[in-house]
C-alpha cells in the first residue's frame, strides 16, 4: 500500500497509508490531521491547501483552471501550492511529501 508523508502546521511528520484512487485531502483528513476541507473536496474553497515537496511537484498533473482560480484566493500561496482535494493518490505517488499550509 502506498504512503504519503505529511508535515503538520507544528512541524510534526506523519507517515500515512494511502489508498490509490483516494484524494490526498481525504487521506489526510481520515488520518485525523488538522485539515479543514470545508467544501468536502469540490474545489470550491482552498481550505485543503498544501505545499508539495519540490521533488514531487513535477510528478503531479498540472492544476486545472478551476484549481488555479481557487489558489488565487488562498493565503500564503507558493510556487509548489496545490489543493489536496485535486490530487488523486496512485502507486506512482508512493512516498509523496506534502506540508499543510497555514490555516
Amino acid at each position: 500500500m502506498p504512503s504519503i508523508f505529511v508535515t503538520d502546521r507544528d512541524g510534526g511528520e506523519h507517515t500515512i497509508e494511502a489508498k490509490s484512487g483516494h484524494k490526498v485531502m481525504e487521506i489526510i483528513r481520515d488520518a485525523g490531521l488538522d485539515i479543514e476541507a470545508a467544501c468536502g473536496g469540490c474545489c470550491a474553497c482552498a481550505t485543503c491547501h498544501v505545499y508539495v515537496d519540490t521533488a514531487w511537484f513535477a510528478k503531479l498533473s498540472a492544476a486545472d483552471e478551476e484549481e488555479a482560480d481557487m489558489l488565487d484566493l488562498a493565503m500564503d500561496v507558493q510556487d509548489n501550492s496545490r489543493l489536496s482535494c485535486q490530487l488523486e493518490m496512485s502507486d506512482a505517488l508512493d512516498g509523496l511529501r506534502v506540508e499543510l499550509a497555514p490555516a
